[in-house]
This record gives C-alpha cells, structure tokens and sequence, in this order.
C-alpha cells in the first residue's frame, strides 16, 4: 500500500547539505529549505497509510503532495486505482484523477491567459464574446461579465443543469424564448448580476463556450494549448483522446454502496465505480462531437470539473503560482495576471445578505479562487496558521483539495479517489471540510511544511 517518496531524493540524508543552492523566480540563488527529518516522514508516510485504511472512512485511493517554500519535498501515494475484488493495480505518482472542481481553478489559469492576449476583456458584456445575448430576464439592464462567472456572482443557477451533448447549442437553454428554455431556472428572480455569491457549475461552461468562440479552438485541446502543454502535464479534459498509457493510469472513482443502483453509501457493501472505469471499455468521443461547432457549447468538456491530472502535475501548476507564472525558465503568465487572478473579489458578509456561503464552506472568493481564510473556529489545519487560496473538489465520490500560502510558497494537494462513508456523514472539527481530508491537511502541515519528526 505504501508508494512514500521523499522530492528532496538524498539530500534529506546528508545532514551536511540540508541546505541547497536554488534559484528563485527572479532567476537569483538563493538557500533553498531545509528538507523536513526523514523520521517525520517515514511517520508521515504511516500517518496517511492509517488514514487511508481508518475502517470509519475508508480511502480507495490516495495521491498527496506538500510543497514548502516553493519546493516539492513530500508525495506519497495508497490504495488502489482500480479495486478488483482485494486486490487490483495500486496507485502510483503517474496515476491521474478527474479532480473535479480544482478544474474550474486550472481552466481560469486558460482564461487568464487569453484576458492577456487582448481576445477577453473581465468587464465586458459576455454576449459580445458568446455571439448572443446573455441576459438575465429579471435584470436585463444589469450585464454579465467573465468577472461576474469567474466569481459566482453572474446570476446564473444550476437548477436547470449545467451539461449538454455537442448536439445542443447554449445559445438554444440560455436566451429566453429559446426552443429549450423551459421555465428559466438557470437564471435568479432574486439577484442580479454581481450582487450575490451562488456556487455555480453553469458558469464555467459558459466561459469554455466563450473561450472556444474567440480562439477557434475546440476547449479540451484549446486548454493542452494554453496550459498543460507548456507546463508538461500529461492527462487532460478529453479522456477519449488518452493514450492507452494514460488510460491505464486513470484512477476509477468509488463509493461503497449496497447495489451499483443504490444512491446511498453503505460502508459494508462493496466498491462500485462511479465513473472512468476503463478497465473493460475505453471512454468514448462526447456526443456529437462529430458535428460540433466549435463556440456553441464547450460543456460536454467540462470546464468546471472534468480535468484528470496526477498530484504531480498539479504540483507544477502549483509551482506556477508560487513562482509568479514562471515554468522552467519560460514566462507562462505574468506576475500582474496572476494578482488579479488572486485578488479577493467577494467576502462573505455573515449574514447571508451578500451570498450563499454553503453552510460555511465558502468565505471569500478571488477569480476561479476560493480563498481559505484562518481564524478561530474555521482553519484549514488544526490551531491554524495555513492561510491559502485555490479550490476544493467532490463529484463521483471524489475529494480533492489543493492549497497554496502564495506568500510563503507552501502548500498541500490531497486527492481521494473515493469513500466507504459518506463524508456529509463524517464531519471535520475544525473547518467545513470531511474530517479525513483534515487529518491528512494536519499530517502533512506538521510533518513536510512544519518538518516536526515528534
């Protein structure tokens, strides 16, 4: 079960060398960290294998990486991608997870991209990218900008749904009067557009459409373009494009369920995949894809949560951040992007008057950001002191975290590929997470960022 791999390799054994020469954003060495003790991370490598076996939640997979001033020095990996029967192939740092909602964060990293180039504007009538009129009915006078979809505030609702086959055009679901408008639930009677914070999937799908609409390009291979590609991330939002390499390397989402039919956990019953099994059957091309116009609907894609990517790579994405859009010697961002990416756009007011905090799991918001804030009674990591940006996940069974002290160029990614409890049912102490991604956020904040070996 245990795949334990220390980033720093050797040094962490050459107590005379426990501090290296690195090289920082600006391109001037500097000393780099000391690694963490190797006893705390051998304990650290234990604390997470007991975690992922604990038999009141247990993990099917796990993959986990802690960054510390802005070095990688811890990833560990257990459990198994696929489960069949007690056995099957256990998961290694090259096995990819659909990270579900951390995608809406890495496709706004995309969108920031073209904002530079001058093809998207923050501020601008959405319509006049998406080439219809995006307007609330309630409040047509109020437009919707990208800002107000990059920070929930567009007015948009999911009670409509937010995913549609090739086949469809948004242009027919969104506009009022259109053939497939029905009753208007996407859009709020109650705020308009920049007013209220409502988490809201839909959004991202429309970002994708405009992404698609102003470059050409299809979104899956638009995002390998701006992004993955440049920073040498395998996987992708297409799985049906995988190598078969890549396929055997994706993990399958589970929950424990009595029957494949049944909706609730059962933490007795088996592991039933909830989706990319690919096992027996390869992923297949979306829905008329065949025939898509590229601009018309990019959802099928799923912006908003269907990249698969390995901890690894998202540690690259982190390290993007942390070294102010610098990759490998190569501008992929500028610092000034990246600001406004991660400047606060909305805090919660306490009251509920200025949005839907989700039973407090939401706070303050930047551009494609959740902002994690660190106070008594809501910390991400036990007795505080982890203040951070970026995005949490959960679909299919799924949990995904990734956090980031961009001042300080810490952080930690924790995916879990599935659960035998149902995590509303196995609460954390200290923050509106589950308690096991706590446990594993305070593991790896005491023992690879803290670097404590008691």
């Amino acid at each position: 079960m245990q795949q334990g791999r220390r980033a720093l390799l050797g040094l962490a054994l050459l107590g005379g060398m426990s501090r290296v020469l690195n090289t920082n954003a600006q391109g001037l060495a500097e000393l780099a960290p000391a690694p963490a003790p190797v006893t705390g991370l051998l304990k650290l490598d234990a604390e997470l294998d007991a975690i992922a076996a604990n038999p009141t939640c247990e993990l099917a997979s796990l993959s986990v990486l802690a960054m510390r001033h802005g070095r990688v020095v811890y990833e560990h990996q257990a459990g198994r991608r696929h489960i069949e029967g007690t056995g099957g192939p256990a998961v290694t740092r090259d096995t990819m997870f659909r990270i579900a909602s951390i995608s809406k964060m890495v496709t706004t990293l995309g969108v920031m991209r073209l904002v530079e180039e001058g093809k998207l504007a923050l501020d601008t009538d959405a319509g006049m990218y998406l080439g219809f009129p995006l307007k609330n009915p309630h409040f047509p006078n109020r437009p919707v900008t990208l800002r107000t979809l990059l920070t929930h505030t567009s007015s948009l609702r999911d009670a409509a749904g937010y995913s549609w086959s090739n086949d469809h055009a948004l242009k027919d679901i969104l506009v009022p009067g259109a053939r497939e408008y029905g009753k208007g639930e996407m859009w709020s009677d109650k705020a308009a557009p920049g007013d209220y914070f409502t988490y809201c999937n839909l959004n991202w799908g429309v970002i994708g459409t405009m992404m698609e609409r102003v470059t050409g390009e299809r979104f899956d291979r638009l995002m390998r373009r701006l992004i993955l590609d440049p920073l040498g991330i395998r996987g992708g939002y297409n799985p049906a494009e995988f190598s078969a390499g890549e396929l055997a390397n994706v993990a399958t989402l589970y929950r424990k369920r009595a029957t494949d039919d049944d909706a609730a956990w059962t933490p007795a019953g088996p592991w039933v995949p909830q989706v990319d099994d690919y096992t027996a059957k390869a992923p297949v091309p979306p829905l008329g894809i065949d025939k898509y116009s590229i601009g018309t609907n990019a959802t099928p894609f799923s912006p908003t949560g269907g990249l698969r990517i390995s901890a690894p790579d998202m540690g690259k994405l982190m390290a993007l951040l942390v070294n102010q859009g610098r990759h490998e010697g190569h501008q992929i961002l500028k610092p000034e992007t990246l600001a406004r990416m991660f400047t606060r756009q909305w805090t919660y007011d306490g009251k509920g008057g200025n949005g839907d905090s989700n039973d407090g799991l939401f706070y303050a918001w930047g551009m494609g950001n959740q902002q994690f804030f660190d106070h008594e009674g809501q910390t991400v990591v036990e007795g505080g002191g982890f203040a951070a940006a970026g995005h949490l996940g959960d679909a299919y069974g799924l949990m995904s975290v990734f956090m980031v002290d961009l001042a300080k160029g810490n952080g930690m990614i924790a995916l879990v590929g599935g659960t035998s409890t149902d995590p509303e049912k196995y609460k954390g102490k200290h923050s509106s997470m589950a308690r096991f991604q706590e446990q594993i956020l305070d593991a790896m904040y005491r023992r690879a960022i803290l670097a404590r070996a008691d």
